[in-house]
This record gives C-alpha cells, structure tokens and sequence, in this order.
C-alpha cells in the first residue's frame, strides 16, 4: 500500500515512503537517525506551500501532545508541539492562563502555528512565537536541544520561526496571560472610509481587522477589546452561509456583473451589527468548513491601504470568480530572524480561492502587488520566492542560514523544495551545502 498525505485544501499532496508518529522525544530522535530521508514534519496540514511534502520520511507529532507543566505565578505553560490550538486554548483556561491572541483558526498544532509565523491581529499584538520562553528539539543528527529566552536568546530568535528545517519541536514554554474576557463587535463600512480612516481604526483597538467584500464596496470591521462585563450570547455564525450566497451570486450571475455586484452590495449593508462579551477562548475561532487555498503577505503597515486598494482593483477587473473576502490585520514587530515581523509593525493582507478551483491565477497576478510594497510573504501561505528574494527581505537571512546548518549539518530535513527555499543545491548524493 502507498503512503499518501495531503494538505487541509488538498493543494499540495505527498506519497512519502513512510509517515511516523512517534510516541514521544525519544522514538523522534531514534526516527530522525534511522528513516528514509528527507524528513518532514506534519501538523495539522493547514500550510499551503509544500513545507511538508517529501518522498521519504513525513513525521506527526499528533501523539506528541498535551500539557507538560505550568507555573501559575509567571503564567508560563509548557506543552508539547504537537498539541492542537483547539485543545490547548481548554488547557490553559483550565489553569487560569490565557492565548494573549490568535488568529481564527484552532485546528493547527502549536508547532506548525510557531513554525510558519501564524499571527492574530493588533498593531500592540505579536504573533505566537513571540511568546516562547523555552523551545526543546530533535536536531538533524537525533539529538535533544534545549534553549531557554534567559540564557539563549540568540537562539530563541534564530529558531523561534523554523519553518520545521531548525530540528523537529517536542516542547515549547509559552508566556501567557491571566485567563480574560473580551468585548467583540463587528459592523459594516464602506471601504473608502475603511482604508482612509486605516490607522486610526486599528489601532483604536486591542484587537482590530477588517473583511473586504469582493464586488460589494464594503468592509466588515472587528474589533475586540478587554472587558470585565459579564459574558452574552455569542450570535450565531453564519459565515459560512454568506459563503454559499456569495458562491451561488458569482456561478449565477457571471454574465451579468452589474447585478451581481447590487446585490451582493445590498445584502452586505443589510449584514447586522454584533457586540458581545465572552471568555477568551469563546471569541477569536470562527468554524471554516468550505476549503480554500490562500496567499497571504506582510507588508509595512502605512503601506496596508495602497497595497488593497490594488488588489481589489486587480480581483474585480480581471478575476470574477473570486468570493472569498479578503482578510487584512496587524501585527506588532519583533525580533525573531526569520519573523515576516522582524523590526516592522506589519499590515498583512490574505486574498483567498475556493480550493475546488485553479488558484495559480488569481495568486500569480497578485504577488506581484504585494512584492511592489515591500511584503514578505507568510511562510505558510502560497508564494513564489526563492533563498535569493528571501536575503533580500530578512536582514539576519545569513545568520538564520548558519544556525541551520550548524543543527542539521546533514540537511536531513531539506526537501527538495526547502533546498529552493534555502538557495541549497542537490549534490550528487542529494541534497548537500
């Protein structure tokens, strides 16, 4: 019988010769000596670049999961890599410890999330490995690192982003907050005044993003903040009816734009305002059920506005298939080598594709607006780059390069698209530096 694996939206898909679950550190490291390389590491599937595709070995760590220890005082938990956001979130309420944010997905695993930069939203808000204290890996020759922010804060940040070549993760200690409640409200706008008035609505707000509409002219803006209220109901989602709505508009109404567009605008202003409060963990997930795949780039934050305002012009121009809104949030900069975030507070904007259709198009059109305005692109998210755009854009590009090999001299973690990734070329043998 053949292996197989795919991603979440079924894009990108493998036959490797063996996929491993390791029961724990120990099996790993035995697994990384011994099995048919290369070797790469599975999360939840939530990627839509090829990090994870390999003919040799692919490894999950879903038996790699759960709650190690905490410390209540510092609101420190340490946890396995393998642990699902969807869990982990019960975890730490449980032990009175919060997500400082999150993005509005719960099915990836920690590690996957950590190791491609997955992010929430708010200008003061930095993405998940900002809150590492402590990483423990398997490096390319099965040994076990540990690295604490305290004593190895160079190596924190060189690994922090590792797009699963810096070793395979097992623990992580994360830097939480006491458990929370949040006061969300959404509402709808016209897109003028949401890219005029960009700045000063996300940043009036812990938590700020905003939804474009494609051919409707409006925004759905959300904003979340610290409340002490007692929580209300949280309305009913209905994203994926609007969904559905929005799909059956675009299939029957493509030779007749002008009506299509009247009446998406017209069911979008009659979208209801929502203001709620609940506990953390009741508010940042929506359920996403119909599968798409996604490019999403990080670009400096005054440059936000011009950047969408192109990529909406580009969409309704030449790409009427597309009804997926689009998605545009904050993120605070920090000082991890291979973050999209490094040393920039960041705009980031993902235009999406119905995973039943061709996305190469509609994405291949795209990048090069967000490359125009400087953006790096989420290192989980379809791009086209390669190691020499990649130098270009991370000023610790070289450092991050040597840290790799330093941790797998070997390169058994390099497939041949991570080798594109990191400008290695195939030797005779495979791939060597």
């Amino acid at each position: 019988m053949t292996n197989s694996w795919s991603n979440w939206s079924g894009l990108v898909k493998a036959a490797p010769k063996l996929i491993a679950t390791p029961a724990d550190a120990g099996d790993l490291a035995d697994l990384v000596r011994s099995a048919p390389g290369p070797l790469r590491v599975a999360g939840a599937g939530h990627s839509f670049t090829p990090l994870v595709q390999s003919d040799g070995t692919i490894v999950s760590l879903e038996k790699i999961e759960g709650l190690v220890s905490h410390d209540a005082a510092t609101n420190r938990a340490k946890v396995r890599a393998g642990t699902r956001l969807g869990a982990l979130m019960h975890i730490l309420e449980g032990i009175g410890q919060g997500l400082p944010n999150m993005g509005d997905i719960d099915r990836q695993a920690i590690g996957g999330a950590l190791g491609t930069a997955t992010h929430g939203s708010g200008p003061a808000l930095g993405a998940y490995h900002t809150q590492l204290e402590t990483v423990q890996f398997v490096d390319g020759q099965g040994k076990l690192r540990e690295y604490d922010r305290a004593r190895d804060q160079d190596m924190i940040r060189a690994t922090g982003v590792a797009l699963g070549a810096f070793g395979v993760l097992t623990e992580v200690t994360m830097n939480n907050i006491a458990t929370y409640r949040l006061r969300r409200r959404k509402w709808v706008l016209p897109i003028g005044d949401m890219l005029r008035d960009f700045e000063t609505m996300m940043a009036a707000h812990r938590s700020a993003e905003f939804y474009y509409i494609p051919f409707s002219g409006y925004a759905q803006f959300i904003a979340s903040d610290l409340s002490d209220a007692q929580p209300t109901p949280r309305p009913t989602e209905d994203d994926e009816a609007g969904l559905a709505t929005l799909r059956k508009l675009r299939t029957a109404l493509r030779r007749l734009p002008s009506l299509r567009r009247a009446l998406i605008k017209g069911a979008v202003k009659k979208v209801p305002a929502e203001d709620y409060v609940q506990d953390w963990l009741n508010v940042y997930v929506s359920d996403r059920q119909t599968r798409f795949n996604e490019m999403e780039y990080h670009l400096p934050y005054e440059e936000g506005p011009k950047a969408l305002t192109e990529i909406i012009a580009l969409t309704e121009k030449h790409f009427p298939e597309v009804y997926f809104p689009m998605e545009v949030r904050s993120v605070a900069p920090d000082e991890f080598w291979l973050s999209p975030f490094h040393k920039r507070l960041t705009c980031s904007i993902a235009i999406h594709h119905d995973a039943a259709s061709d996305p190469l198009p509609f994405m291949r059109a795209a990048e090069p607006i967000f490359r125009k305005y400087g953006g790096r692109p989420h290192w989980g998210k379809m791009h086209s780059l390669k190691a020499a755009d990649f130098k270009k854009l991370y000023p610790r590009w070289d450092d991050a390069m040597a840290v790799r090999r330093d941790i797998d001299p070997e390169n058994r973690f390099v497939s041949p698209y991570m080798a594109g990734l990191f400008g290695i070329e195939p030797g005779p043998f495979g791939i060597r530096q």
